[in-house]
């Protein structure tokens, strides 16, 4: 689904990325772990177009790297930021119905699936955005990505400042996500979730990638744990 090779990366003369390599295969949830400022939200931009990539990123077969942002998108890539970017004053619908790439035009998603995966937004699918609880928030950035039926979908710290019921509920979500044939590239901190949910993980340290393997392989190894993980 997903092969980046050799990523680089700058921000002005900062050399962020280091030739990060990494795949994600169909339906798979990959994370991509480490301590903040190490790379991981910077892979995502790269990949995204929101920042300029140097290496390959392969989607599907095909070069993505250097396109713009909307080109990638409708190739089939969706993007679930840090900061959830909602439109606070548009009601919970129409942030989802600005998901669609073409108006009433549906995939695999319709409101009644995303109603079905996220009851809480159904009941708020009339109220303002802006004053819905963050892990609402949360959801509802989920959807909109969901409504524009990408085959995957890469996910930047979904359970940062929520409720520890909360972030139980988002990595349940993940899950059927991608049990319905969504793949996942997850940028995750909370190492708990990350080892449930993912197939398999990768650890960035400084701008590269310092393990790959199955949580299984990152619980066992205490090396990379304490020096790239813990606090």
């Amino acid at each position: 689904m997903l092969a980046v090779r050799e990523l680089h990366a700058f921000y002005g003369k900062s050399h962020i990325l280091h030739g990060v390599s990494l795949t994600v295969g169909n339906g798979e949830i990959v994370s991509l772990l480490g301590r903040n400022g190490v790379g991981r939200s910077t892979t995502c931009k790269a990949i995204m177009g929101l920042v300029p990539p140097q290496g390959e990123i392969l989607f599907k077969g095909r070069n993505i790297a250097g396109l713009r942002t909307d080109l990638i998108a409708h190739a089939g890539i969706g993007y679930v930021p840090e900061d959830r970017q909602i439109f606070p004053t548009l009601t919970l619908r129409q942030n989802l119905e600005l998901g669609l790439k073409r108006a009433n035009t549906f995939g695999r998603w319709t409101f009644d699936d995303l109603f079905a995966l996220f009851p809480t937004l159904k009941e708020r699918q009339h109220n303002a955005a802006g004053i819905l609880s963050g892990g609402e928030q949360q959801m509802l950035t989920m959807g909109r990505t969901l409504m524009g039926d990408p085959d995957l979908v890469i996910i930047d710290e979904p359970t940062e400042g929520l409720a520890p019921m909360l972030v139980t509920e988002v990595g349940r979500l993940l899950g059927e996500i991608a049990r319905r044939g969504v793949s996942i590239l997850l940028v995750e901190q909370k190492l708990t979730i990350a080892l449930k949910i993912s197939h398999r993980v990768y650890v960035m340290g400084h701008g590269r990638i310092v393990f790959e393997g199955s949580p299984t392989e990152l619980a066992a190894n205490d090396a990379v744990r304490r020096e790239q993980l813990e606090v």
